[in-house]
Parts: structure tokens; sequence; C-alpha cells
């Protein structure tokens, strides 16, 4: 269970920790109420995958709840969105490694084709770490965990004694209505919570997966919430509001506003640089475990089941190679917007297989299936897959038009490859 309560942590706590505070400043303080509602419905979901994986402990998580409760087009839309959200997250997550590499060592940042080099190298990594088996992904895992939790609770629990009420700012700092604001705020904040499915992913490889899966997840989710929380309001408390929305490093500031000089900024790089590295990490086995599980129910292209040393070698190239694509792209277009809109259709495509989980599990509570069912929980478990559902209605909401629209044409374009593998299995059983 440790091992899989540090690969939730890792992977909600990538590198958007490191820039959060000054995402959210320009809305006021009023953020960290956001953080809170966030977590509560982060909460609701751990404890809903926490239930399905009891019921279904197998490799695939909201993939195999999906297709259990609702049959193989429900299941497909769930691993094929999962695995947009994967790997488009991966890309995102090397890029914003290389804008703290760039503070390490400054030629990385003299061309965007240095920096596009250095990105494709932060993503390859962890995939070859991926390669040589799932013991080194969670040895890989334990250590970035435990590496880069040491500066974060340093600004998180250190700074609070450093604590300036005055550098706060107002309460709302925009026009907007406070459950705008609060909404507002949300949506910036959505992308740094996915990960909170990591366990159920990766049941099949957990010890005693009905009973550690959702342990490790509820642990991990509220870990990772922890730091969070304090983390942004002791960097509001350091650096003064003013600053702080214009901040390209917030927690490089919050550090030097506790000691003084400039140092801080190496050790929060480096911090950064390890968060993401450990947070690619574990991404990179969830993005091939998703299509392993549909693979071998045929219905995603069959080299996807090849598994050695434990490790979907097939997922982990295709996606490690697509993300690559996608950053070269990036860099290639030179234009930061793009790439910006992709990382927030992340935010809508794992709501996808979020609301197909939730809406599973209220199905298997009003089904009727005794033996699946423990009535002395059906309440409990009943408003907190309706919680878990309103909240994943809420994600869709908060990522916006223009990224709901582009994520419901990626959406689509997983509709023919999956006619072609119905076809395939239609003939196969004919």
């Amino acid at each position: 269970m440790p091992i899989a309560t540090c690969l939730v942590m890792g992977n909600i706590i990538g590198g958007g920790i490191f820039l959060l505070p000054a995402s959210v400043a320009p809305f006021g303080t009023i953020s960290l109420l956001a953080f809170g509602v966030l977590t509560l419905g982060a909460i609701a979901l751990a404890l809903v995958f926490g239930r399905l994986a009891e019921r279904l402990p197998q490799t695939g998580g909201p993939y195999v709840y999906a297709r259990a409760a609702f049959g193989d087009f429900a299941g497909f839309l769930a691993a094929w969105t999962y695995w947009i959200t994967s790997w488009v997250s991966n890309a995102a997550l090397a890029v914003a490694a290389v804008g703290y590499l760039t503070v390490l060592f400054p030629a990385v940042g003299a061309h965007r084709w240095s920096m596009c080099l250095a990105a494709l190298t932060v993503q390859w990594l962890p995939a070859l770490a991926n390669l040589a088996g799932t013991r080194w992904v969670g040895a890989v895992q334990l250590v970035a965990t435990v590496l880069k939790f040491a500066p974060l609770m340093l600004v998180a629990i250190g700074g609070l004694f450093f604590f300036d009420p005055a550098n706060l700012g107002p309460f709302q700092a925009t026009g907007q209505s406070p459950a705008g604001a609060l909404s507002a705020s949300a949506a910036m904040l959505l992308f740094s919570y996915l990960g909170v499915e990591s366990a159920a992913v990766s049941a099949g490889e957990v010890r005693d997966p009905a009973r550690n899966v959702g342990r490790a997840t509820v642990l991990g989710t509220l870990g990772a919430a922890a730091v969070y929380l304090l983390g942004t309001l002791s960097v509001f408390g350091l650096v003064a509001h003013d600053k702080l929305v214009a901040s390209q490093a917030p927690f490089t500031d919050a550090v030097n506003a506790m000691f003084g000089g400039t140092w801080g900024g190496t050790v929060v790089a480096c911090a950064a640089v390890v968060s993401m590295l450990g947070a690619l990490n574990g991404w990179t086995l969830l993005s091939a475990q998703t299509p392993y599980a549909a693979a071998k129910d045929g219905l995603f292209p069959r080299p996807f089941e090849t598994k050695r040393r434990g490790v979907p070698v097939t997922g982990v190239v295709v996606t490690v190679l697509l993300a690559s694509a996608l950053t070269v792209y990036n860099y290639t277009a030179g234009s930061q917007g793009v790439f910006e809109s992709l990382v927030l259709i992340t935010t809508f495509t794992a709501t996808v297989p979020y609301l197909l989980s939730t809406a599973a599990q209220i199905q298997l509570l009003l089904s009727g299936r005794s033996e699946q069912v423990h009535r002395g929980r059906l309440v409990r478990d009943a408003a907190l897959a309706v919680l878990a559902f309103g909240f994943s209605m809420w994600l869709v909401a908060g990522s916006g038009y223009a990224a709901v629209y582009q994520g419901v044409l990626f959406l689509f374009a997983g509709v023919p490859v999956y006619a072609v593998m119905a076809a395939r299995k239609a003939r196969a059983t004919a």
C-alpha cells in the first residue's frame, strides 16, 4: 500500500503545485475556498474508486467499471479518453519541467530546439524506467515522492512562521460574483487534481487490491490536498499580492522572502524537476495500463496487450511517442496558447471516465445485485456516488466552452477505432 499511496500522491502532485499560487492569485483568497470544494469532490471520487475496486479489483480502473456496468462501448470511451488525458498530460509536464531546468542549466533555454530536446529527454527517462519493470516504477516513485516533499513542506509548514496577513490581498480580486469567482478559480485548479484514480487503474499490480486500493486512494488524495492547501496559503502570506499575480516562480519568491537572497530559486527548481519526473514516471505506467486492459478484451489493437516484466511495453512506447510528437509540435508552432488549450482539453477528457465510473457505481447500487452491495452501506455509497457525479459535471462546466468543444472532437475521433475493433471482435466470435 505505501507504493500505491505514493503513486496517487505523485500523480496528483506533479508540476502544478509549483505554479498554482500565481495562477489563482488574480482571483484573490477566494481561491483557497475553491481548493476546499475541489478537495471534497476529489475525496468523494476517491471513495467511489475505492468501493469499485473492492468489487472489480482488476487493472484498468474506470475502463473496467464502465464496461462492467454499461458494456463494451462505454468501456472503450472510458479507456480512450483516459488514454488521451494521460499522454497529453505527459507532454504538459515535460514542457513545464523545462522551465525549471533552465534555472539549473541556463543553456537549455538558449534556443527552442534545445528546450525541445530537454523536454523529450524528460519524457523518455521515465519511459525507460517503466520498461525496466514495475519494481523500478515503484522504486522511482517512492524516491521521487520523498525527495520532492522536503522543499514543499519547507514552504507549506515553515512558511507559516513567516506568514504576514498583509500580503494576502482582497478576498475577491475580480469584479465577478462570489459564485463566479469560485467557479473560475476552480477551473484553474482542475488539472492539478487529476490522478485520484491512479491506484484503481493499476489495481492488478497492487497487493490485495480489494483492501488497499481504496485506502491508498483516499490517503494519497488527502496527502496531496494538505500539501496544496498549506503550500498555497503560505505563499499567499509570504509574497505580496501584486507581486504574486505577476510571479513566474511563486515558490522561489516565497523561499526568498523567508530567508533572503536568491538561492531558493535553485532549490525549488530542483524540487520541481524531481516532482515532475516522478509524476511522469507514474503517468507513463497509468497511460499504458488502460489500453492494455482494453486490448485484452479486444477493444484496443492487439499489440497493446504485450506485457514484459509486468509492464505493457507497447502502451508505454506508443504513449511516449505520441507525447513526444505533441511536444515537438508545441515547440515547432511556437505558440503557448495552442499547448495550453490542449492542457485544458485533458480536464474535459478526464471527466468522461470519472462520470462513467460514478454512473457505474450508481447503476451497481440500484441494480439489486445483493451479492455485490453491502446493504448497511447502501445509502452512504449512493450519496457519495451522486456527489462524485455532480463534482465531475462541475469539472466539465469549469473546463470552458472551447475545451469541451475540442475535447468532444477528440472523443468522437475514437468512434471509428471502436467500430474497427468491434467488427474484428464480431468476426472472431462468429
